[in-house]
């Protein structure tokens, strides 16, 4: 239960953001016994309980709703019984729903009036109790008057056939250009069943908001821990506590049904062996797994790095701000690797000055291998000195420069590790090519998944990068023809990144081209990246568009160098009478044969990863060249 004790003290040292989110597509941090609904209609009432007006929330970043919530509603299905005690859907609330057609999901009662009965029974004994709300009883004499559709009605909200019932979607002729209840409402859904949340104008009262009014947050939570009975022991705080059989759910985003502690499964023997009871098994109080649960998801909306089931996060306990594990934490655009490990240091140093390098750090991953079950796959507590330093040293050890990075669809470069959807992209995408069109890079969300895994303790455990992410991404770089330009260029810089951290310790590599380094694979890169070029500018002089001799063989030079080596060569000599000899690339070649070993440049073995660095660095240095094309032909 370690990681409910660090995400309970996370919410307890972060009281203060309860119900705020800077951004809206961020979640907010919920009071505990709540949870967010999306809402589709507001209705405002004085406090008296009677009816001033309603209007549909047409703005999707504002339909998040904080509501009250017992512990079998918050984990309902859609057909369940139970209701939330003031916030709730139209057959819940409102008294008249079967006057106007309205019908009943088939978990109730055979009575067409059961929600309702059940809805207003739970908020009533809520508002006689010594924990009322004035908000609440304003709403408890407004729906008790059962007029709550005839109300919508008037102020148009809904569509209501010649007989006053409620018509169905695809019997109502809409205006596409004017906002209506449809609009708002989910694709599949019809009018009946609309979310409704509440306005409640009190004199002397400044926040009207119900799912803002953090008095009534208490008042609820308050009301509802005093009607439970208190149990022996909570397994996390160690009290006696009112304990949770109904853990929550919607952790790593809204409408997310897996959940981390379920013991529901009696009849398929999940627990039973071991234990006699679920509460053998699992024994949590309410208020920890709600403030630990409730943590997680709201750190996970923040921080957390996600892909389709799978989430990633890491959070320092008292709630301050870390870099995050895959987040390009160099920002700058830089020309050398000095630069840019000052530009790191400075980044780590500015955590440092914010984060107490004696406080815990935790990383924690989650998947789910089916709807209703999620797992912790990865776990970790270090201290902020231990984590700041792995983290700055994946940055230093796997830093390429990158140039697939675009903001406002304008290339940014820049040098850093990559992520592991990138990484996942290089060892094993697919170019779909779509005729007449650009094509899609793509990788299955089940391989990004696998390789964040096992990316994520490289970086926090020291873990060597695995070896055959690294031979895949050389192979897929290697078969240069298979992809767009675009997709090479950014498969080439990963892969580079990938071989330099898979040699870590044994070999130092700069993205700078290294003159002196006379490592058999690292000259034939360099070879490599000459012969493109020579040709490129031939070709570039002719105004001809094709791939160059060198971009054509690079799959087969990977494997048979010294072979293919003469082949490439022999075909660039119609280029270099082109460039009038091309004194400039002829002298480079030989510069760089004459740093092989002899017995060397003659072995036929296939290369490795090195070769790359070598193309790419050499590749970099001739872009660079301030000499004009012409001082060739001179």
């Amino acid at each position: 239960m370690s990681w409910m004790q660090k995400l309970y003290e996370t919410y307890n040292n972060c009281e203060g953001a309860i119900g705020y989110s800077s951004n809206p597509k961020e979640r907010p941090l919920l009071p505990i016994c709540h949870v967010t609904a999306q809402a589709h209609i507001e209705i405002i009432i004085d406090g008296d309980g009677s009816f001033q007006d309603a209007r549909l929330i047409t703005d999707k970043n504002d339909r998040t709703t904080i509501i009250p919530s017992t512990e079998d509603s918050a984990s309902k299905s859609g057909s369940a019984p139970a209701t939330h005690p003031l916030c709730e859907r139209l057959q819940y609330i409102a008294g008249d729903f079967k006057n106007f057609g309205g019908k009943v999901t088939s978990g109730f009662a055979k009575k067409d009036d059961e929600p309702f009965l059940s809805f207003s029974s739970l908020l009533g004994d809520w508002c006689a109790s010594e924990f009322s709300h004035p908000k609440a009883e304003a709403v408890l004499k407004y729906v008790n008057k059962r007029n709550v559709i005839q109300d919508l009605a008037k102020a148009r909200i809904f569509y209501l056939g010649e007989d006053g019932k409620f018509l169905p979607k695809k019997k109502v002729q809409r205006d596409k250009k004017t906002q209506d209840i449809f609009s708002v409402l989910p694709a599949s859904s019809q009018q009946q069943d609309a979310f409704v949340r509440w306005i409640v104008e009190i004199d002397d009262e400044l926040e009207t908001q119900v799912w803002a009014d953090k008095t009534l947050w208490k008042s609820w939570s308050d009301y509802y821990l005093k009607t439970q009975k208190k149990e022996p022991f909570c397994l996390v705080s160690g009290k006696s506590s009112v304990l949770m059989t109904k853990h929550p759910k919607y952790i790593r985003y809204e409408g997310d049904s897996a959940k981390i502690i379920s013991s529901n499964d009696k009849s398929g023997f999940t627990y039973r062996g071991r234990f006699l009871d679920d509460k053998q098994a699992s024994q949590v109080s309410l208020e920890v797994s709600h403030k630990s649960h409730y943590a997680l998801s709201w750190l996970i909306s923040r921080q957390g790095y996600q892909n389709s089931d799978q989430v990633i996060v890491a959070w320092e306990i008292s709630g301050e701000d870390i870099p995050g594990l895959f987040d390009d934490i160099p920002e700058n655009i830089v020309d050398t690797g000095q630069d840019e490990a000052i530009n790191l240091k400075s980044k780590i140093a500015g955590y440092n000055t914010k984060i107490t390098l004696n406080n815990d750090i935790v990383i924690m991953a989650l998947a789910s291998a089916s709807k209703g079950r999620m797992a912790i796959t990865y776990y970790r507590e270090l201290k902020g000195s231990d984590f700041l330093e792995r983290l700055e040293n994946w940055h230093k050890t796997c830093s390429w420069k990158h140039s697939y990075r675009f903001i406002d669809k304008q290339r940014i470069p820049f040098i850093g590790a990559p992520a592991p959807k990138d990484i996942a992209l290089a060892a094993y995408g697919v170019n779909r090519k779509k005729e007449g069109k650009s094509g899609e890079f793509k990788v299955d969300d089940n391989l990004v998944k696998a390789t964040a895994s096992r990316i994520l303790p490289c970086i926090i455990d020291g873990v060597p990068i695995p070896r055959d992410i690294v031979e895949s991404a050389v192979r897929k770089t290697s078969n240069r023809i298979a992809l767009e330009d675009w997709q090479w260029e950014k498969t080439l810089t990963i892969a580079c990144s990938l071989y330099k951290k898979h040699k870590e310790g044994k070999e130092n590599y700069d993205m700078a081209l290294d003159e002196t380094r006379n490592t058999r694979d690292y000259l034939y890169g360099r070879l490599l990246a000459i012969a493109d070029k020579l040709e490129e500018t031939a070709l570039y002089k002719a105004d001809k568009k094709r791939a160059t001799t060198a971009t054509r063989y690079m799959q087969q030079f990977s494997q048979h160098p010294y072979r293919t080596w003469n082949q490439i060569h022999s075909a660039l000599i119609p280029y270099m009478v082109q460039l009038n000899g091309a004194f400039f690339y002829k002298n480079q070649i030989a510069e760089v044969k004459s740093l092989f070993h002899p017995e060397e440049f003659i072995n036929d073995k296939p290369l490795s990863g090195e070769y790359l660095l070598g193309y790419y660095s050499q590749r970099q240095k001739l872009f660079e060249r301030k000499e004009d094309v012409s001082s060739d032909e001179n």
